[in-house]
Parts: C-alpha cells; sequence; structure tokens
C-alpha cells in the first residue's frame, strides 16, 4: 500500500521494576498470571510482554541502550489537556510506515524517506489496571491539525481538513500526539511506536501467531494470501495482515482496522502458551528486538521503566478488553475518507476521562469496515 491512502475500489456511503521472585510452592499460581500482559498492539505489545516477565539485571545495560526515546512533554509543553489523576493511564500507540531503508521492501510505495502513522490505537489502562478500552484511529480521518512544535523545536503551523496520519509526517511523534489530544481532550501519559521491519522481527521472534480465517484473503499490494482456515503467520505474513485492506471487506481503512483489533486479540490469548519463561535464549532474542524496536516517551525510554509499566498491566487479557473504532462517516465529497462523528466520539472521550466503559451506544450507526469476523484467534 503507497504512504498515500486511496483505496481500490471505491467505498460505497455505508456499508502494553524491580526484580521478580522465583515462583515456589505457594507462589506457583501467582507465576501464571505474571505471564499474561496487554499487547497494547501487535507490535509494541510483543516488547512489553518479554520487558514485564525478563526480570531486573538481564543484560541489562545492552536492553537498556537499545531504547529509543522521545521526550513529548518538552515538545509539547503546558498547552495540553489536564492530566486525570483517577488511577487510569493513556498511552498513544503508533505504527510508522516509513518507506525509508529496510522498510521498504516490506511497506511498499516510495521510498522518500518521509514516514506516516499507518496505525493509531489509544489504550486506555482503567483504576486497578485489570481492564483497558483501546480506540483505534482511522489514518483517512479528514482532521483539523493544530500547530505544534516537534522534538527538534521546529513549528508547524496548524492545518485544516487534512488526514490524520500527516501529524507524523509532518511533525514526527509530538505532532500525532498534539493532534490525538486535541481531537479526544484527553492528555496522553504515554508513546510507544514501532515500525514495518520491527514489527516482522518480533512476530518471527515469538514463533509466529495463530489465526483463522473466515475468508480467503489475496492482497497483493500487501502481499497477503491466505485461504480460508487455520494459519500460523510468520512475521511477514502478520505484517501483511495488519496492513491488507484491498484483499478482504469492501478495501476501506475502516475494514483493516478490524483485522488488526481481530489480530491483537490473538496475540494476547497466545503468549502465554509461547515458552519463553522456559528458555533463555528465546527470551534473550524478544527482549533485544523489543527494546531494539520500540521507540516510547522519555518516561518509558529505559529497561526499568518499561518492566515497571508491563507488570502493571500482567492482569489484562484479551476478554478484558473493549476494542472499538473512533467513531467516523464517510465523507460525502470522498468516500475514501471519514469524517469524525463529533457527538458520539463525545461519548468515547469522555467515558475515557471518567474511567467509565465505552458505552455501545457511542458507535451504533457509525461507519464500518465489513472485515468483522474474517480473522479469529
Amino acid at each position: 500500500m503507497a504512504a498515500e491512502s486511496t483505496p481500490e475500489p471505491v467505498i460505497t456511503e455505508p456499508g502494553p521494576n524491580g526484580s521478580r521472585r522465583g515462583g515456589r510452592g505457594r507462589r506457583r499460581k501467582a507465576r501464571g498470571t505474571r505471564r499474561k500482559a496487554l499487547l497494547v498492539t501487535a507490535w509494541t505489545a510483543a516488547g512489553v510482554v518479554v520487558l514485564g516477565g525478563a526480570g531486573a539485571g538481564f543484560l541489562y545495560v545492552k536492553l537498556n541502550g537499545n531504547i529509543r526515546s522521545i521526550d513529548i512533554n518538552q515538545a509539547l509543553g503546558g498547552d495540553r489537556p489536564t492530566k486525570v489523576d483517577n488511577g487510569s493511564e493513556n498511552i498513544l500507540v503508533l505504527g510508522s510506515d516509513t518507506r525509508s531503508g529496510k522498510n521498504r521492501k516490506l511497506g511498499g510505495g516510495t521510498d522518500d524517506g518521509s514516514a506516516r502513522s499507518d496505525t493509531a490505537m489509544i489504550v486506555h489502562v482503567y483504576k486497578g489496571h485489570k481492564r483497558a478500552g483501546v480506540v483505534s484511529i482511522p489514518r483517512d480521518t479528514l482532521v483539523d491539525r493544530p500547530s505544534c512544535t516537534d522534538t527538534k523545536g521546529t513549528v508547524h503551523p496548524a492545518a485544516s481538513g487534512v488526514m490524520f496520519n500527516e501529524s507524523y509526517s509532518t511533525g514526527g511523534a509530538a505532532c500525532a500526539v498534539k493532534t490525538v489530544e486535541s481531537i479526544s481532550g484527553i492528555r496522553m501519559d504515554h508513546y510507544l511506536e514501532v515500525d514495518f521491519k520491527g514489527f516482522q522481527r518480533l512476530i518471527d521472534d515469538l514463533g509466529g501467531v495463530r489465526i483463522t480465517t473466515t475468508k480467503a484473503i489475496d492482497d497483493p499490494q500487501s502481499h497477503l494470501r491466505l485461504k480460508a482456515g487455520a494459519h500460523t503467520l510468520d512475521g511477514e505474513q502478520a505484517l501483511g495482515l495488519v496492513r491488507t485492506r484491498h484483499g478482504v471487506g469492501d478495501g476501506s481503512d475502516l475494514g483493516r482496522i478490524q483485522l488488526q483489533q481481530a489480530f491483537v486479540k490473538a496475540l494476547i490469548d497466545q503468549v502465554k502458551h509461547v515458552g519463553v519463561f522456559t528458555d533463555p535464549k528465546k527470551l534473550y532474542d524478544l527482549a533485544d528486538t523489543a527494546t531494539s524496536t520500540v521507540t516510547a516517551d522519555s518516561d518509558l525510554g529505559s529497561v526499568n521503566s518499561l518492566m515497571d509499566f508491563a507488570g502493571s498491566l500482567k492482569g489484562i487479557g484479551s476478554s478484558h478488553m473493549k476494542m472499538v473504532t473512533m467513531p467516523v462517516r464517510y465523507d460525502p465529497a470522498n468516500p475514501n475518507r471519514v469524517l469524525l462523528e463529533r457527538h458520539r466520539a463525545a461519548l468515547v472521550w469522555n467515558a475515557l476521562k471518567n474511567d467509565r466503559p465505552i458505552p455501545r451506544s457511542a458507535t451504533e450507526g457509525t461507519a464500518t469496515g465489513e472485515a468483522a469476523g474474517v480473522v479469529t484467534g
């Protein structure tokens, strides 16, 4: 898929510190619980799980040196939504679709040195860290991008009616966070990002992900061909699945989001069966890949911080996650774009601000893709 999102065919109108104590005797049961972590997205999630189970001091210096961090708070300054101190946390998770370097072969399109946010999810971790709500933001949503300052200090003027994913290509992580906060009125406590190559390596290090497809998927643009039935996807196939839009459903970004959400849930359910906790080499490979892959905000930019964060999410499984798409409608002027359904979106944002479940009414009657149920765990 090219960096610009122009689906074919045209869409018709609706339609994731401290040392780990060894588990012995009465603590053995709790050990199993620690194997579960919120995989906030198919790519960053795997890294969080590994770091959560690795234990402090395991090749700490090398792993810590792998991590790239961005000081979002310094870049954005004080002009941000007020942090809600109710025990919840909000994390913006982005997948970058840069076509430069090794990513060109994987991503397709033109190597113009630019990047966009191919996938964006707001992960809301509720008070007590036992449940989570995930809101996917369609990259094709036309938004009013606020003026923002990137991490190099460059100021980017505001723009109206531009695609959401252009926020990242314009000003990187800082502008993406600024745009999300402008849309939702919710402060992002953390930021996590990974690119194509990192995603593929994480899935391969995990040994693949098992899914079942109820329909055949054939998309030359994402290089994915799957017959209907059970599959264990390697990294390249998994990347194709979370990026495909033309091979199933109506060819829309909304359908692709449905596939992404199904894949994340399948990955969450599978992690406890991977066996990395009894295989030191596999554990190291995963930790090395994850820390080399993930770019985090400066508050999470160390092994200890990531371990603390992952440990706080250990009790959240797929059955404790509600995943929705930000309420949108197709743009009457361009069916390849979508517009924010402000009234229904407000129901989502108010629920998260107040640490309450997202009401079903928030997404009823809004635009959806046609790929629901195509992928299961």
